[in-house]
């Protein structure tokens, strides 16, 4: 049975989710911004000059750090938030382990950077799912 524990983490994960999405679409934080397409290997945005974006990639942070919040309102909900979002995420790395990231497979799109992210977003965020799945909830006065 689920128990607090895992609202407060996911509560921190989706907000990281929506900064970033949030931040993908700010000049100063995405480099060729100006070459930002809507989804594709076409886009040369750079998220920190390191992670591939486009307005596509952007909006589904956005949508993952919502999801998240209103999931995080129930302990079950935050722990399915951790778990399954873990499970998409280390599909989303497998995915671009398997395609060629100059095609038209790429459509979110993700480079070598973005899949090393994805694997590790993905074995943390189902690791805390687990782990605080049974861990009890701290109580504060």
């Amino acid at each position: 049975m689920a128990n607090g524990a895992a609202r407060p983490v996911a509560i921190i994960v989706a907000a990281i989710f929506l900064l970033v999405g949030i931040l993908g679409f700010i000049p100063a934080v995405t480099t060729d911004h100006a070459g930002m397409t809507f989804a594709g290997p076409e886009s040369t945005a750079m998220l920190l000059g390191v992670f591939h974006v486009s307005v596509l990639h952007n909006i589904v942070h956005l949508l993952f750090g919502i999801a998240g919040l209103l999931l995080a309102r129930t302990a079950s909900g935050a722990t399915g938030f951790l778990v399954g979002g873990g499970v998409v995420y280390l599909l989303l790395w497998v995915y671009g382990l398997i395609i060629n990231l100059d095609s038209g497979a790429n459509f979110v799109p993700v480079n070598t950077a973005d899949n090393w992210l994805h694997l590790t977003l993905g074995v943390v965020m189902v690791a805390a799912g687990v782990v605080l799945r049974r861990a009890p909830a701290r109580v504060t006065n």
